[in-house]
């Protein structure tokens, strides 16, 4: 949701800089996603609409579950947001912070789906092209989809590349129907 992605960017960059001058991204991946998985469970979002339902006692029951995955900075964000009311934006602000991150760090996820799987030879090959193409380190997260009968089909941040046989098929039924 666009209006959640603005409301997330300023808590997003704060999170960046703390965790990226601390030399702490990793860590704080781990606890945005703790606080996500969270902040997702349907119990959870009941909470915060709840009148019945103070901020203390919103942190109180996310802490409890949360454990010990937060940190002190990851318990005042935590705060932070449900003070604000803006616990239900986590997952944007993973999202943004994860991108940041990925910019500092010269990283690039790949969504690779590919109609067989692919040995360890075939992947590392696909990897060396799309490092060599978008001129960064790429993650690749591979997955099967047979329905793509043959080749894969890679998207990497907007950009598709469809060199998959399903793909040819539809852009030749495509370019028939004209």
């Amino acid at each position: 949701m666009a209006e959640f992605t603005t409301i997330a960017r300023p808590y997003a960059q704060a999170v960046f800089d703390l965790a990226d001058a601390s030399g702490a991204l990793p860590r704080w991946s781990e606890m945005l996603g703790v606080l996500v998985g969270i902040a997702e469970q349907a119990e959870v979002r009941a909470l915060l609409g709840n009148p019945g339902v103070t901020q203390n006692q919103l942190v109180e029951v996310v802490a409890s579950l949360a454990g010990d995955s937060l940190s002190s900075e990851g318990q005042q964000l935590l705060r932070t947001l449900v003070a604000n009311g803006r616990l239900e934006t986590a997952p944007e602000v993973k999202e943004l912070f994860e991108v940041l991150r990925h910019e500092r760090e010269g990283t690039v996820d790949a969504q690779v789906l590919s109609a067989f799987p692919l040995d360890d030879v075939q992947l590392a090959e696909l990897v060396d092209r799309l490092q060599a193409r978008f001129k960064r380190k790429v993650r690749p997260q591979v997955q099967v989809d047979s329905t793509l009968i043959g080749g894969v089909r890679v998207a990497v941040g907007d950009e598709v590349i469809d060199n998959s046989v399903r793909g040819k098929l539809d852009a030749m039924a495509a370019a028939l129907k004209v």
